[in-house]
């Protein structure tokens, strides 16, 4: 049979885009990082970790501590007010009991490209800011290039894989990216706030303000009297209270922040009554700080609730920007000089557990010697890592707890002699004769009694350590212009770790003010484990690359390791309740409910006694 040009280009051109539609990828209702099945079906009504029939009403009063000067939380100017997520709604909704699992929340779908370029997002047409206006692509686009041009560093980083960012229609954003490594980019743009492009054009986004913002979420800002308190209210036009994701959240009327600037002052406010619900992070209070007739009579609950995260790092760290914090042997001596087991007798009730890893609690550890599968990735930087990088995972010595480190003040001075550091007259110098004398910046005065006996330690190998505490303010300044030798901080971690290494580890955040990289580390090795981690392509080939950052780092002695706890510790005044099942990784407190009866009794106005915060700087 005889075709046409005309029939033969028809029959092409069908054929053509009947291949494309089969190729495009389906919208999908939830992302997942190695595209394993999500937990929850399409067709989902709640989380289990929910009650979808808690009843509504009652306020939720919390505690910050110091104060703040801004509401935005996006940048680095100022200190801005504690949960202002709770007035704006993201791209996508993280569950709370899967490691890394994305469900739609503005977005009523996605799709990822196959080869790992580009991700789309249609929006729901009812998602509305809390002034009445729809979300729009617009507005997805204009948060994404102010955060990147105008937010902290922060931002730049996390996003850094991230090509371009188009409206494809009102309802629809796809964002293009430089390669299709990054397994984990799709559900991190997820998770961005989406800002109003309207209420934002004309105001000075870099700068602090404490004007009241327009959101999307679930609660508005009621009130606020600077640095002291800020109180939301439920809005009762939230457009996406009755979705599956949504369901069973945000039962208060109304939630209130109370700052203050003293921890053991906020612990005698808690007995008192001025605040419903404290995490505890202190084994001492926790031990014993709760006594008090409430506590006996049953009106204060304490609960331990399991926390199945990966605990991350916390711990003193160095400034490797300082010159005697440069040479990994000092900072392994002063590391054995830390006794984490007196401290955990005499300090904290051995309610701890000594952090050796940067990903503790989990299967992302190092153990032991590096498997042959973690060999195939440190072997090409051999010549560029610390050999004890090839040996057994470093582990923190463990002390008899007597309070006698001579073994390891023994090894400590060995390292310092090595390094060229002698003890003259009572003190360690260096062949320059500078003393190794140092500031550790604290925040919070709790901690003072944690760095004396640390202090002690030191000075008996000739090492001053000075403590300096200072107000909230000038704390954050100085960490963001990298004016101290030595903080303490954290790293958190979770079960899926990815582009957030690179704002903890890597050269490209060293030097960038507010990064959380805090010791300035530059080291050509590890970007390329972090890099390699970021652009694993299974779960097993993100376990092996997590386990081979980790030796690197810990042989590298960046930190003094502190501790870890493998529960949420909670005290709650009993006007509460909350779901019989509790989030695999969340406290899970706004699925939580008043109880009318319980909140009845709970507090009488009359035993309310009044509890004033002092101001002092020094706090």
């Amino acid at each position: 049979m005889h075709l046409s040009l005309k029939s033969v280009c028809l029959a092409l051109f069908a054929c053509y885009t009947a291949a494309a539609a089969a190729s495009q990828p389906e919208p999908q209702h939830a992302l997942t990082l190695y595209d394993e099945a999500p937990k929850y079906s399409a067709d989902f009504q709640h989380f289990d970790y929910v009650n979808p029939d808690a009843p509504k009403g009652g306020t939720l009063r919390l505690s910050g501590f110091g104060s703040f000067d801004s509401l935005n939380p996006y940048i680095s100017r100022g200190t801005s007010a504690d949960n202002l997520n709770l007035i704006y709604d993201t791209l996508t909704f993280h569950s709370l009991d899967e490691p890394f699992t994305e469900y739609g929340l503005i977005a009523e779908s996605m799709e990822k490209a196959e080869d790992g370029t580009w991700v789309r997002f249609h929006l729901r047409p009812e998602a509305r800011f809390q002034d009445g206006k729809l979300i729009t692509a617009e507005d997805v686009v204009f948060t994404f290039n102010t955060l990147i041009e105008h937010g902290a560093p922060f931002y730049r980083a996390y996003y850094s894989n991230v090509q371009e960012v188009v409206a494809d229609d009102p309802q629809t954003v796809t964002f293009r990216f430089h390669h299709g490594n990054n397994r984990e980019l799709p559900l991190v743009l997820g998770q961005l706030p989406v800002l109003p492009k309207h209420y934002w054009q004309g105001r000075d986004f870099t700068k602090g303000s404490l004007d009241i913002p327009v959101g999307s979420g679930p609660y508005q800002i009621d009130n606020v009297r600077a640095g002291r308190s800020i109180s939301f209210k439920r809005n009762p036009d939230y457009w996406a209270a009755e979705l599956p994701v949504q369901r069973g959240f945000n039962n208060f009327d109304r939630v209130i922040v109370d700052y203050f600037r003293d921890g053991s002052v906020t612990l005698e406010a808690f007995k008192a009554g001025q605040f419903d619900f404290n995490q505890e992070m202190a084994a001492k209070n926790w031990a014993i700080g709760y006594n008090s007739p409430a506590l006996s009579d049953g009106r204060i609950i304490k609960e331990e609730i399991p926390n199945n995260n990966t605990q991350g790092m916390q711990g003193f760290v160095f400034n490797l920007r300082k010159p005697h914090f440069a040479d990994v042997r000092v900072r392994k001596a002063i590391s054995l000089l830390f006794d984490f087991e007196w401290a955990n007798s005499k300090l904290f009730h051995g309610a701890y557990t000594r952090t050796a890893s940067y990903f503790d609690n989990s299967e992302l550890a190092a153990q032991g010697e590096p498997s042959a599968a973690e060999l195939e990735l440190l072997e090409p930087l051999r010549e560029q890592l610390p050999p004890a990088v090839f040996g057994p995972a470093y582990v923190p010595p463990k002390t008899d707890g007597s309070g006698n480190l001579r073994d390891q003040r023994r090894e400590a001075y060995a390292l310092l002699q090595d390094a060229g550091w002698k003890i003259v007259d009572d003190q360690l110098v260096n062949a320059e004769g500078e003393p190794l004398s140092f500031e550790f910046l604290l925040v919070q005065p709790e901690f003072e009694r944690v760095m004396l006996p640390f202090k002690r330690n030191l000075a008996s190998l000739g090492i001053n350590l000075t403590l300096r505490r200072v107000d909230v303010s000038q704390y954050i300044n100085r960490l963001r212009s990298r004016d101290f030798d030595m903080v303490v901080s954290g790293f958190g971690q979770s079960n899926s770790p990815g582009n957030e290494q690179r704002e903890y580890w890597h050269s490209s955040s060293a030097d960038n003010s507010g990064s959380r990289n805090l010791m300035g580390l530059k080291d050509p090795a590890i970007d390329a484990l972090v890099e390699g981690l970021v652009q694993a392509d299974t779960r097993e080939s993100l376990v092996t690359h997590t386990r081979a950052l980790d030796r690197a780092l810990r042989a590298q002695h960046l930190m003094v390791p502190n501790w870890y706890t493998r529960f949420y510790r909670v005290a709650y005044w009993d006007k509460f309740a909350h779901p019989k099942v509790a989030p695999d990784y969340d406290v899970g407190l706004f699925t939580w409910w008043v109880d009318p009866a319980k909140s009845a009794a709970a507090i009488p106005d009359n035993e309310v006694p009044v509890v004033t915060t002092p101001v002092s700087e020094e706090d």
